[in-house]
């Protein structure tokens, strides 16, 4: 078997798992580890149900803005959404009740890679792992900084390793195993949210 049919099948296996995670994340009504405000209505996830936690969101914080669960459910249907900038201030506020937590920092260091503010992802990425360094939603993301928006492979090696030693047999080490033996990715991974 030629060495590109090896990669694509490694790459499409770890697609599906990844696939998997989310739809049993989505399906088990939960982000990660957080939750949601009971009160913040759940759906299929369509363009109208967006609109309508949305709306539903912006109105709760608008009344209460110190509720943590509903500038996080905000946040998180901004980032679903692609509306960056948004996501980006939603973040903000659930740092501003929890400032310590790494996967919201990991979050919003996505949002900003995706506008390209690239400093400050990795400053959000690094803040995420002084808090948690076995965190590996923001060690693959500062690699995928490095490797992909910087293009600096070599930078981006420390946090993949980090990643085989803390899990090595895990969905995320097998897909950095397979970017480090190419020397990088071929085509852009999707950023791993955290609470995604």
């Amino acid at each position: 078997m030629k060495k590109e049919t090896i990669l694509v099948a490694v790459v499409a296996l770890i697609v599906g798992l990844l696939g998997g995670y989310l739809v049993f994340s989505i399906g088990s009504g939960g982000k990660g580890q957080q939750q949601a405000a009971p009160a913040m209505p759940g759906g299929a996830a369509s363009p109208t149900d967006y609109a309508s936690r949305i709306a539903q969101a912006e109105k709760i914080v608008a009344q209460d803005p110190k509720n943590k669960s509903a500038w996080l459910s905000l946040a998180n249907d901004y980032f679903d959404t692609e509306q960056a900038q948004k996501a980006i201030n939603a973040y903000s506020k659930v740092l501003e009740i929890e400032p310590d937590n790494p996967n919201v920092l990991t979050d919003q260091g996505i949002m900003y890679r995706k506008v390209g503010w690239y400093d400050k992802a990795l400053a959000n990425f690094e803040r995420a792992q002084k808090i948690d360094p076995k965190h590996q939603q923001s060690l693959f993301n500062a690699g995928i900084v490095y490797s992909v928006d910087l293009k600096d492979h070599v930078k981006a090696r420390p946090y993949w390793k980090k990643i085989l030693e803390i899990d090595p047999n895990g969905a995320t080490a097998m897909q950095v195993k397979s970017m480090m033996q190419g020397g990088g990715p071929e085509a852009p991974p999707a950023a791993q949210p955290a609470m995604k």
